[in-house]
C-alpha cells in the first residue's frame, strides 16, 4: 500500500491551464475516485501521478518520496487504461505475464501469479486465447490482471469502463470493488460517470475547471453539497433547481415561487445567516424527495404540493413525472403506478428536510442553522 500526497500541482498545455494548484492527500489502502465533466483536469492529474505528464509546478510524493523526476517505470505504479492496451499477438497468459518476464521473474513464480490473478478475475478459461477472441469485459479483466501481478504500491485507473455497454459496466464495477476489498491496495480511479464514483469510492474528489470543487465520502457530497455544481452533478436524475425567494409568513420561513406556490421550511432548515430572509435563492430538490400524497398527513418536514403532470416516463419500478414549479420543468421520481398519464393533477409531498438553498450570485449552498435528523442519519 502507498500514501499519495499532491501539493500545489499545476499543469498547462499551450498556456491553457488543465490543473490549477491541486492539493490532495490519499491514505494507504484508500479507493479515491476523481470525477467531473470532460476537460475538468482529472485525467491530466492521473497521468501526472503516473509520470506520463510532467507538472509545471507542485510536488507528487508516494510514501514520502518525491516523484517529480522519477521515471514512470521506477515509480512502482500500475495503470489500467481505457483502451485496454493489450498486445494483440500474445495470448491472455502472456499479456498478463509480460511485465513479470521483463523483470526476469522465475517461471514458476510467473505461473503462480498469473494463475492467482486469472482466478481472482474469473478469466482462467481464457488464458490461451488472443485478445481479439475476447469480449470487451474480458479484455478489461486481462488489463486489470496485468496490473495486479505487478504488485504495485499504487493502482491508477483511467476511465477503464467507458468503452463497455451498460450491463458490462455494472459487472466490471462490482469486480473492481471486490478486487479492492481483496488486495487492499491504494487506488485512484478517474471517471466522468457519477454512478461509478458513488458506488466505488471511499472518497470522491469532484473536479471542475482544473480545481477540486469538493471532496469527501460519497454520501457526504450527496447529502451536503457545498455548491450548485456539486449538488447538480451527483444524483440521477439530477437535482431540480427552481428560482425562488425567502419570505417570512406567520412566524415561519417560506420559499415563494413566481407562480404563487409557497413551501414552508422546517425550523432546522432555516439558513444560519439571519439576513437571508428576503433574498432571492435557488431552491434545490432531488427527484427522489417527492412522494405521492394521498389521504392523511405527511411525515415531519413534508409539505404538500399540487401539480399538473406534463410528461410521464416509466422506467419499470419507478416513474419520472415532469411538472412546472415556478415556471421551471421539475422532475419527481415516484412509484411505478403513482402517475399514469400526462395531464393528471396530483398532490405530492416535498421532503423539505432534504432540500438545499443556493445563493444565485455565488452558486454556493446557504448552510442551514442545523442539520436535520434524516440527513444526520444518512451520514452516520
Amino acid at each position: 500500500m502507498a500514501r499519495l500526497r499532491i501539493s500545489g500541482l499545476k499543469k498547462s498545455y499551450g498556456g491553457v491551464p488543465a490543473v490549477r494548484g491541486v492539493d490532495l492527500d490519499i491514505a494507504e489502502g484508500e479507493f479515491t475516485v476523481l470525477v467531473g465533466p470532460s476537460g475538468c483536469g482529472k485525467s491530466t492529474l492521473l497521468r501526472t501521478i503516473a509520470g506520463l505528464e510532467e507538472p509545471d509546478d507542485g510536488a507528487i510524493e508516494i510514501d514520502g518520496d518525491l516523484m517529480n523526476d522519477v521515471r514512470p517505470r521506477d515509480r512502482n505504479v500500475a495503470m489500467v487504461f481505457q483502451n485496454y492496451a493489450l498486445y494483440p499477438y500474445m495470448n491472455v497468459f502472456e499479456n498478463i505475464a509480460f511485465g513479470l518476464r521483463a523483470r526476469r521473474v522465475a517461471e514458476d513464480e510467473i505461473r503462480r501469479q498469473v494463475a492467482r490473478a486469472a482466478d481472482m478475475l474469473d478469466i482462467t478459461p481464457y488464458l490461451d486465447r488472443l485478445p481479439r477472441e475476447l469480449s470487451g469485459g474480458q479484455r478489461q479483466r486481462v488489463a486489470i490482471g496485468r496490473a495486479i501481478v505487478r504488485d504495485a504500491r499504487l493502482f491508477l485507473f483511467d476511465e477503464p469502463l467507458s468503452n463497455l455497454d451498460a450491463q458490462l459496466r455494472d459487472e466490471m464495477r462490482s469486480e473492481i470493488k471486490r478486487l479492492h476489498q481483496d488486495i487492499q491496495k491504494t487506488m485512484v480511479y478517474v471517471t466522468h460517470d457519477q454512478i461509478e464514483a458513488m458506488t466505488l469510492a471511499d472518497r470522491i474528489v469532484l473536479m471542475k475547471d482544473g480545481v477540486i470543487e469538493q471532496q469527501g465520502a460519497p454520501l457526504d457530497l450527496f447529502e451536503r453539497p457545498a455548491t450548485r455544481f456539486v449538488a447538480g452533478f451527483l444524483g440521477s436524475p439530477a437535482m431540480n433547481f427552481v428560482p425562488g425567494k425567502l419570505e417570512e409568513a406567520a412566524g415561519a420561513l417560506v420559499v415563494s415561487f413566481s407562480d404563487g406556490t409557497r413551501l414552508t421550511l422546517p425550523s432546522d432548515r432555516r439558513p444560519a445567516d439571519a439576513g437571508a430572509t428576503g433574498r432571492n435563492i435557488l431552491f434545490g430538490v432531488r427527484p427522489e424527495h417527492f412522494e405521492r400524497a394521498r389521504d392523511g398527513n405527511g411525515r415531519a418536514g413534508q409539505v404538500r404540493l399540487a401539480v399538473t403532470v406534463d410528461l410521464v416516463q416509466p422506467t419499470g419500478s419507478r416513474t419520472y413525472a415532469t411538472f412546472l414549479l415556478g415556471g421551471v420543468e421539475t422532475v419527481a421520481e415516484l412509484n411505478a403506478h403513482d402517475v399514469e398519464a400526462p395531464g393528471e393533477r396530483h398532490d405530492l409531498w416535498v421532503d423539505m428536510n432534504r432540500i438545499v438553498l443556493i445563493d444565485p450570485e455565488t452558486d454556493r449552498v446557504i448552510p442551514p442553522a442545523e442539520t436535520p435528523d434524516p440527513v444526520r442519519k444518512a451520514m452516520s
